[in-house]
């Protein structure tokens, strides 16, 4: 199945691309995500978790940069999963781009996804699997839109002169922190309410 998305970054694409690029940085934005190896610059390993209802699923696969484009800011990546406990896998080849815009730079994004086993039958709705798409690419921009906007704060000279605040101390012993699971219900509820207003809203 063919699907595209999109999203706004406020950056111009010479500023976006690199951080679009910086793999490691921007692993943990993406919902339920965590990256566990760095094979080389342009192979990565690493998990998905998934709830859809009650059943929990943890993709384990490999990305794989393609193409890349620095000049164009396109780049292509090929990415595979399985599910540890034999329910199926996933692969998908997923492009994207940057096109400059009013608000700083355009993320347009094509996927061509397929899912095997007997996670497959919850990818049977094209419509659906977009619309969750949807949902966690908006996810994934809100925190990467945060992720610059920290470093955009932390780059900006004090005010009339003023010093920077003492930073805080960090408390020890601090648990690391679980990658978050997409909850399918939630995405569900969203996707329909989607479906919903495009049916309905014109």
């Amino acid at each position: 199945m063919k699907f595209d998305n999109s999203f706004e970054v406020y950056l111009p694409p010479d500023q976006a691309w690199p951080v679009l690029m910086d793999v490691e940085r921007i692993a943990p934005c993406m919902p339920g995500a965590a990256l566990t190896e760095v094979v080389d610059d342009k192979t990565f390993k690493g998990t998905v978790s998934v709830r859809l209802g009650p059943v929990a699923l943890t993709f384990e696969g490999e990305a794989q940069f393609e193409e890349i484009d620095e000049t164009a800011h396109t780049a292509s990546v090929k990415a595979q999963g399985r599910d540890p406990k034999g329910r199926g896998g996933a692969n998908a080849t997923v492009t994207f781009r940057l096109e400059s815009s009013d608000a700083g730079s355009t993320v347009l994004i094509e996927t061509d996804l397929t899912l095997s086993g007997s996670v497959a039958q919850y990818g049977r709705g094209v419509g659906m699997i977009q619309s969750v798409a949807s949902q966690l690419i908006g996810q994934f921009a809100k925190a990467l839109e945060d992720e610059i906007a920290g470093d955009i704060h932390a780059d900006a000279p004090p005010e009339n002169g003023a010093t920077s605040p003492e930073p805080k101390p960090v408390a020890e012993d601090k648990p690391a922190t679980e990658p978050q699971a997409i909850s399918g219900l939630s995405l569900f509820s969203a996707a329909l309410g989607n479906w919903f207003r495009g049916l309905f809203g014109k």
